[in-house]
């Protein structure tokens, strides 16, 4: 009996956009395209939340999967598919599937990479807050000046470009009601928020840790919530003591070259995410890296929408001594 996999040399036999197109089952062959689909570690992933995206700088491709958490490269993939202890697993079976494949079918053609630009905002304008936006802010009792505070304000249009590969350039311009930029404190915009968007809710242009610029460090201890809205209505708690941030998202861990310093400021830090399946692991992987509690609240499935659902004063009379027992 001939071994398949003495076919295959080494891994650097194997094209790296045939395993992601194997593995994946993709429908289309990876030129240089950015792909997304739904996860394939998370059963419950409705919305898309998987990226397979074409890295520059390391001129390969890779994967990040917000509904895991789970990134890496084409070895990462196959070791966390198969559940694998070992890279050098993932890369036996990497080899023995594609040495299977070209006994069986016509090695992969070899297709030429062209970077496609991504889409990038490129024009916004900011408009005066109406009765619209407070109708929608104050479902969860949060005013305007609280979202100044932290920077947001409402955005008559933004505008969204990319160059294409035939050098023409593709333009869209976005002009809804309840549209939202965040700022840094210099007036860099860092996210959109379209909350009314069931596809796409939010727009990142830029990594940032939302509320750290708000941060006093007077306080003895520091909250991580999901997102800012979440923030947001945390502090319209009233809790004392307590201030907070937010990531990108709950699968966007705040890095170590952050939070380590950050957290050198405060007694304890508290982790609050969503009490569903994957805020609950979003949760327990800030346990695992930084031994950080985390705290369920049983009500809504974010602080925010609790706050809306309940009002503030039964939030805090559930939260309270949730935050006690892990103080």
């Amino acid at each position: 009996m001939i071994s398949t996999v003495s076919l295959i040399a080494s891994m650097r036999d194997v094209p790296i956009e045939w395993i992601f197109e194997y593995y994946l089952n993709l429908n289309e062959k990876l030129t240089g395209q950015n792909i997304k689909l739904c996860s394939i570690f998370s059963s419950k992933d409705k919305v898309p939340s998987m990226f397979i995206y074409y890295d520059v700088t390391s001129g390969t491709y890779k994967f990040k999967d917000f509904s895991s958490g789970y990134q890496g490269d084409h070895i990462e993939l196959v070791k966390l598919i198969f559940n694998y202890n070992d890279r050098n697993k993932a890369v036996y079976r990497i080899m023995t599937d594609y040495s299977e494949f070209i006994t069986n079918n016509a090695p992969r053609e070899e297709l030429s990479i062209q970077v496609h630009d991504k889409f990038k905002v490129t024009d916004y304008e900011i408009r005066h807050w109406n009765t619209v936006d407070a109708k929608y802010w104050q479902n969860y009792f949060i005013g305007s000046p609280l979202l100044e505070q932290y920077n947001v304000y409402p955005l008559k249009f933004f505008e969204m470009s990319r160059n294409e590969l035939d050098g023409s350039t593709t333009v869209y311009n976005f002009a809804k009601e309840l549209t939202y930029g965040y700022f840094r404190n210099d007036g860099t915009l860092y996210k959109i928020y379209t909350p009314t968007n069931s596809n796409k809710k939010f727009i990142k242009v830029q990594n940032y840790i939302q509320g750290i610029e708000q941060l006093t460090l007077q306080t003895k201890y520091l909250i991580i919530t999901s997102s800012l809205k979440d923030l947001l209505a945390f502090n319209k708690l009233g809790i004392n003591n307590i201030e907070g941030i937010a990531p990108d998202s709950e699968n966007s861990m705040v890095p170590e070259s952050i939070m380590i310093p950050l957290a050198q400021n405060y007694q304890k830090v508290i982790v609050l995410f969503d009490n569903d399946q994957p805020g609950i692991d979003a949760a327990m992987r800030y346990k695992v890296k930084y031994g950080y509690d985390y705290v369920l609240l049983p009500m809504s499935k974010d602080i925010s929408d609790s706050v809306k659902d309940y009002g503030i004063e039964k939030v805090r009379e559930t939260l309270f001594p949730l935050l006690k027992q892990v103080i």
